[in-house]
């Protein structure tokens, strides 16, 4: 699907955002190994979510869907059985990785795979772990998928994260519950907290110690009934957008604050954006409110303040669209992005490639950016390279370019935000 969009005169609405997918999945998996019925209202409706709901399918687990409201019924925390085909995780490196721990517990022979941008994707980093916790995993060379695992009892480990990843953490923990003994995970760069979350709400006994993260084995999980929050990430882009479209102001409801992800509101204000934090208040130990943007002609006067370290850790997905804003600005250094290298898209290499097609001026780094300011983009054809964020981010570009900007392969969109192109058409105007 090729996707056309022209400059926006304003963006003004409400905008209803699908449910947080770094959740979805987490809660969808420890249901599935909890005893008893959860119900999830709000569950993403993204691709990638659902291909987390296809393959605890077809590892037992019954699961109906109702719009936006997911069931399971929990079979227990060793009560997934074998499949009888290769489990397909699609587009989507969480479904791959964490469930890839709860497998590495169990005493059978699985297969998991996912289309062709996943296979391209490095494993390594759970593979080397689950290893050495006595799990047999075996893939093609380099760590690519598909892998295969042969669980049973597993030994703890400490073991200290080589990269600044949830998931390769959030695969250690859940692998962790079956173990022999505490596990213990250190991150010395924190990254996205819902997995530990998650597992405290549904049971199990979590501790945090400086930067040690610590879960006890075999746990009593039981099924929860639970909200949703809205997608931070997904509110990115909109955000993005109002900072750039003069007399913009958009109302997003319900939107998930998780402290770990929160970096993108506290960036977004320290560069100049018109951004309020309204009826503010946690369900189910994740904090959530609604967020009020307004177009902010400061922010587009001065230099966004670099993105690295930490912050580049904590908004990894959010640096597409930061890096369009950027583009408006008087510019914007990125640093310490190695990882998007080996996402759905070589991003770094995307973004550079999209912006340039746009006449924006930009210097690729191994490992970010360097994007001068004051850029006037020109309409172009976007090369989303299948990747939803490329594809969504870009669409904002195309919000302030001149003329007609084609999005191609829009439909990439729906890996993680389903109805994106509606919702934007909304509030454009």
């Amino acid at each position: 699907m090729i996707k056309s969009l022209r400059a926006a005169r304003t963006l003004s609405g409400v905008v209803n955002l699908p449910g947080d997918k770094s959740i979805s999945h987490r809660y969808a998996m420890l249901a599935a190994i909890s005893e008893g019925t959860s119900v999830f209202s709000g569950f993403a409706s993204s691709r990638d979510c659902h291909s987390t709901l296809d393959c605890l399918r077809a590892l037992g687990v019954e699961v109906s869907v109702s719009g936006d409201t997911v069931a399971i019924q929990g079979r227990g925390l060793s009560g997934l059985k074998k499949s009888r085909q290769v489990l397909d995780a699609g587009n989507s490196g969480t479904t791959i990785r964490l469930l890839s721990g709860i497998l590495a517990g169990h005493p059978f022979e699985t297969a998991i795979t996912g289309d062709s941008s996943l296979s391209g994707r490095p494993m390594g980093r759970i593979i080397r772990p689950l290893q050495q916790m006595g799990a047999v995993v075996e893939s093609r060379d380099g760590g690519l998928p598909p892998l295969k695992i042969r669980g049973g009892q597993l030994k703890s480990v400490r073991y200290t994260l080589p990269v600044a990843s949830a998931q390769v953490k959030s695969c250690v923990l859940l692998a962790g519950l079956y173990a022999d003994a505490t596990t213990a995970v250190e991150e010395t760069i924190p990254t996205r907290s819902h997995t530990e979350i998650a597992l405290r709400e549904f049971g199990a006994t979590v501790r945090i110690s400086g930067n040690w993260i610590e879960v006890d084995p075999n746990p009593h999980l039981r099924g929860q009934t639970l909200r949703v929050p809205g997608d931070l990430s997904g509110a990115a882009f909109f955000l993005a957008g109002a900072a750039l479209v003069p007399g913009s102001e958009l109302l997003l409801p319900g939107v998930g604050l998780n402290p770990s992800r929160r970096t993108l509101l506290d960036y977004l204000v320290r560069s100049g954006l018109d951004l309020k934090v309204l009826n503010e208040r946690e369900d189910a130990g994740e904090p959530r409110g609604d967020l009020r943007v307004r177009y902010s002609p400061d922010l587009l006067q001065s230099r966004m303040p670099p993105i690295q370290g930490n912050d580049t850790a904590s908004m990894i997905d959010e640096i597409p669209v930061l890096a369009v804003l950027g583009a408006h600005t008087a510019g914007l250094e990125i640093s310490d992005a190695g990882e998007l290298r080996v996402k759905e898209s070589d991003r770094i290499s995307a973004i550079a490639a999209n912006l340039r097609a746009m006449g924006a001026e930009v210097s690729e780094k191994p490992d970010g950016l360097t994007i001068q300011g004051g850029q006037t983009l020109q309409s172009a054809d976007i090369v989303t390279r299948n990747d939803h964020r490329i594809g969504m981010a870009f669409a904002v570009a195309a919000l302030v370019a001149k003329g007609e900007t084609r999005i191609i392969d829009a439909e990439c969109a729906d890996v993680s935000f389903p109805g994106f192109w509606e919702t934007l058409a909304g509030v454009a105007r």
